[in-house]
């Protein structure tokens, strides 16, 4: 070393030995550039008394090299060596007392040797912060951890202390990055020690894994106005824990695997299959295609056409193996916990001359050729599910009757209608759905309401198979009312508003789902470059809830009985369907306003609205305990019909059903016959304003003696047993 620069490093030395000196150094480093009056004032040392002992000591420092001065700010700055004075000085410090043996249990569950250098990488990789903020950070709460003396540390701890010292610092953005997801111990604990009778430990891994990516989605994924319209109530995000990981519906094409078996690309399986030979490997292949589509959807899958598809594969087989083949594979499909199924039977004749698929992937005519097959496939399912329902109710697969304006000049069509109506007065689950429309009679209905119809691409092929819902979006309407104070003009800027945020909510999970397609290796496979399911043809759906309870609190009145109340919900229907129909053509896609059900939405955004404004405000549904808006529309039979001013109401909600709807008749404890059912039905059909409905009614069920009723008992009237007793309805099981 030259002598200039032993000299120079001996200056240095110098400059820093005087603890006021070092001071200033570290007030530059933590602070940034600072006035000379700042300076003074931060070192709490007085203008007319200390000056000249601080103006001798900054000036040692510039003379050294470690401080300059900036002229058009006139501040004074760290120089790269006084920066690197600092950082020297600060590893001397810490080794003279540093405390012998801290360790931190790491995230990767191992013991390590605390270094403050781990948090400013956090900071820099984990928040993108700048380094030179990062290392100021670090530092500080290093310098806290030291304080405590703390001998064992957790890496969420040193976590929380840095976050702690973001928000005392008023850098929420790095914080809102760096903040750790996960439970708490105690609700951990809760849902381990859970004695409910369907908790298991798959499902309790699952609750704490939605939890953990419920919080990232609303975190890191959508942004601030987003997340808190969904945490406050305003709006409510469907399937938060798998947003931006499947999408939430999708409807199947059978002949796609008939033709080209299952490809086992990317798949996990034990051997490949090629097409289906008879109606046993058929329904195999249906069963795979089910099982490996479930690991990549959220929600229900549906099989539309189900019986025309499967009909080339009957011709000449054998009635009776059929049926108990058939009855296998629809109980195998009730035994799947983590897929809900839709299976569509068609029941007038097919009209478009599409090619049939049959054994060995072959074509062996035309579908309408099959006409006879096709039924009596339908007729056989519900003979199986009206067997398997004498006991006790199927609740998977829900079953959709697709009901055309033909049926009616068909007497096989017409006793298959009869016997779907037979099926649903003997507690079996059966949707019907009368595809009413011109040029829509190709529609597809999925069993929760979702509608795929041919208003895309007017084919019904690409409009309605091999595509689905790409999520589901609440509005809160019953909360614009008590935000607008009775101001209609101010209520139609805020759903216009809300609408804004459910369609960008939507926008968010199609971007993150056409960005990673390999989310989805089944779906998204492909056969001689044809792919199978379509992304870009999917739904995007925003489902107004609440629609009774906002117009009644708007209006004080009931939108049955007056005129002002239904003005008012002509308006919620042409402003919701006039942003919606301009926002889905400005994207290209489908975006659709909708009306339903969904399982924790209506309760959960009343609840929201009770806790802000009031159980005396708020106009509710259900109990105080158990308060719900309502989603989807309700008729009530009385006296054996539907009031006619209900089924005229409901005709007003039609351009709100463009996305899907589902309806349902409730039918009280009375019985009720097979023609009377059907009557009601078409008394429905009559009135064109519900394409999508079930009936429902409450009946009670004891597993001791596998016996049933009607309505709601609370001792059974055979064994006189209590707590064997269930009550079930159109889509639970409870214990009485």
């Amino acid at each position: 070393m030259s002598v200039p620069q032993r000299l120079r490093g001996v200056k240095v030395l110098k400059a820093v030995s005087s603890p006021l000196r070092l001071q200033i150094l570290n007030l530059l480093f933590d602070r940034g550039p600072l006035t000379y009056t700042e300076l003074m004032g931060s070192l709490k040392m007085n203008p007319g008394r200390d000056a000249g002992r601080f103006a001798y000591h900054l000036k040692f420092l510039l003379k050294a090299d470690l401080v300059e001065a900036d002229v058009e700010t006139r501040k004074y700055l760290l120089t790269e060596l006084g920066k690197m004075v600092i950082e020297v000085a600060d590893r001397v410090e810490k080794r003279a007392s540093k405390p012998k043996g801290m360790l931190v249990r790491a995230s990767r569950l191992a013991l390590e040797e605390f270094d403050v250098n781990r948090i400013a990488n956090s900071l820099i990789h984990e928040a993108k912060m700048p380094a030179d903020l990062a290392q100021k950070v670090s530092k500080e709460a290093e310098s806290r951890l030291l304080k405590s003396k703390t001998k064992y540390l957790t890496a969420p701890l040193v976590r929380e202390m840095v976050n702690a010292i973001l928000v005392e610092k008023g850098l929420e953005e790095y914080r809102h990055k760096l903040t750790r997801l996960g439970l708490p111990v105690y609700e951990v604990s809760m849902l381990i020690e859970s004695k409910s009778k369907h908790r298991d430990s798959s499902s309790v891994r699952e609750a704490a894994g939605e939890a953990v990516l419920n919080e990232y989605t609303l975190l890191n994924v959508f942004p601030r106005d987003i997340a808190d319209a969904h945490l406050s109530g305003a709006i409510h995000i469907d399937g938060l824990d798998s947003w931006i990981l499947k999408p939430s519906e999708v409807v199947h094409d059978l002949r796609f695997f008939f033709q080209n078996g299952l490809s086992t690309e990317k798949l996990s399986v034990l051997r490949s299959h090629s097409p289906p030979q008879n109606m046993e490997s058929a329904l195999f292949t249906v069963l795979n295609v089910i099982l490996h589509s479930a690991r990549e959807v959220s929600g229900t899958q549906t099989l539309p056409y189900f019986n025309l598809f499967l009909a080339p594969f009957t011709k000449e087989a054998d009635q009776t193996r059929t049926k108990e083949t058939l009855r296998s594979f629809i109980l195998s499909l009730g035994q799947l916990s983590n897929a809900s199924i839709s299976l569509e039977l068609t029941v007038p004749k097919f009209i478009d001359n599409k090619s049939a698929i049959g054994p060995f992937g072959k074509s062996c005519g035309k579908y309408e050729d099959f006409q006879q097959e096709t039924q009596q496939l339908a007729s056989t399912i519900l003979d199986i599910l009206s067997e398997e329902s004498s006991t006790a109710p199927l609740f998977s697969p829900k079953v959709i009757v697709a009901v055309r304006p033909e049926i009616f000049s068909d007497e096989r069509a017409k006793a298959l209608f009869l016997k779907a109506h037979r099926l649903a007065s003997e507690k079996g689950l059966v949707y019907f759905a009368y595809l009413r429309r011109e040029g829509q009679s190709q529609a597809v209905y999925s069993g929760s309401g979702c509608r795929f119809g041919t208003d895309l691409n007017g084919d019904w092929e690409t409009d309605t198979l091999r595509t689905g819902c790409l999520g589901v979006v609440a509005v809160n309407l019953p909360r614009i009312v008590y935000e607008c104070a009775n101001d209609k003009a101010k209520f139609l800027d805020l759903l216009r508003e809300r609408l804004e945020l459910a369609t960008r909510a939507l926008d968010i999970k199609y971007v993150a789902l056409k960005k990673d397609e390999a989310l989805m290796p089944f779906l998204e496979q492909s056969c001689e470059g044809d792919r199978y399911y379509s992304l870009d043809t999917s739904s995007k759906l925003i489902s107004l809830v609440g629609v009774k309870e906002a117009v009644e609190a708007f209006s004080g009145k009931d939108t049955y009985q007056d005129e002002k109340a239904s003005q008012f919900l002509d308006e919620i229907i042409a402003c919701s369907f006039d942003f919606l129909h301009r926002a889905g053509r400005k994207r290209g896609r489908r975006l659709l306003p909708a009306l339903l059900s969904s399982s924790e939405a209506p309760e959960r955004l009343a609840k929201l609205d009770i806790d802000r404004f009031g159980l005396g405000k708020v106009k509710h549904m259900g109990t105080r305990e158990k308060p719900f808006y309502t989603s989807v529309s309700g008729l009530l039979v009385k006296n054996g019909q539907i009031p006619v001013e209900l089924l005229a109401a409901e005709q007003k909600l039609d351009r709100l059903r463009a996305g899907g709807s589902l309806c349902t008749v409730e039918l009280g404890s009375d019985e009720h016959t097979p023609d009377s059912l059907a009557s009601l039905s078409q008394q429905i059909f009559e009135h064109g304003g519900i394409e999508f409905f079930t009936y429902d009614r409450k009946f009670t069920f004891c597993a001791k003696c596998k016996k049933s009723w009607f309505g709601v008992l609370h001792k059974c009237p055979i064994c006189g047993a209590v707590g064997t007793l269930r009550i079930c309805d159109r889509s639970t099981v409870k214990e009485a």
